[in-house]
């Protein structure tokens, strides 16, 4: 049951992606949630490190969506300098804003991946739709609001059964 949860790659951050490998795999799409995954949560713009990875990432022809739970202000405050179009208030793990992310970008599930860094929301959302999911480290979990705090509670018992089943490792999950 748990198993759902298991990203199919972990990351320590966005950086660590082989943005090549995943190209070969025949990826075009990249769906991303926002707070700690691509700056903190109270960052409110892309760090220079993150602009220039966003730059790779649209040399190698990967289209972005960024689908985050919070709220329009927060997200448009992010994206709009950066011109990723977004959706806010997406309700993550439902599938309806995931779908829509497709949508914006033209892609089919195949073609598509998902970056985050919860695994109730991201990748519980993602693994549901059929898409590849890389989960990443929190870039600042200080910094996290109440729910999301109750998320990663729920995360480290989830993380304990499976490590005691043998299931759960880092990096590439079957």
């Amino acid at each position: 049951m748990f198993e759902r949860l298991l990203p199919h790659l972990r990351v320590n951050s966005v950086y660590d992606i082989q943005l090549d490998e995943l190209y070969k795999r025949g990826i075009r799409g990249i769906i991303t949630d926002l707070d700690n995954t691509l700056v903190g949560a109270r960052e409110p713009l892309a760090t220079p490190q993150l602009t220039k990875w966003l730059e790779q990432v649209r040399d190698y022809g990967f289209k972005v969506v960024i689908v985050s739970n919070n709220n329009r202000t927060r997200v448009s405050k992010f994206a709009d300098p950066l011109g990723i179009p977004f959706i806010h208030a997406a309700r993550k793990p439902a599938n309806k804003s995931f779908h829509k992310a497709l949508s914006v970008l033209g892609l089919p599930v195949e073609q598509t991946v998902v970056l985050g860094d919860q695994m109730l929301t991201d990748v519980l959302g993602g693994k549901r739709m059929g898409l590849y999911t890389i989960l990443v480290t929190p870039i600042a979990p200080a910094d996290e609001g109440i729910m999301t705090r109750v998320n990663r509670r729920i995360e480290r018992f989830v993380l304990s059964r499976l490590r005691k089943k043998g299931t759960w490792y880092e990096g590439e999950t079957k």
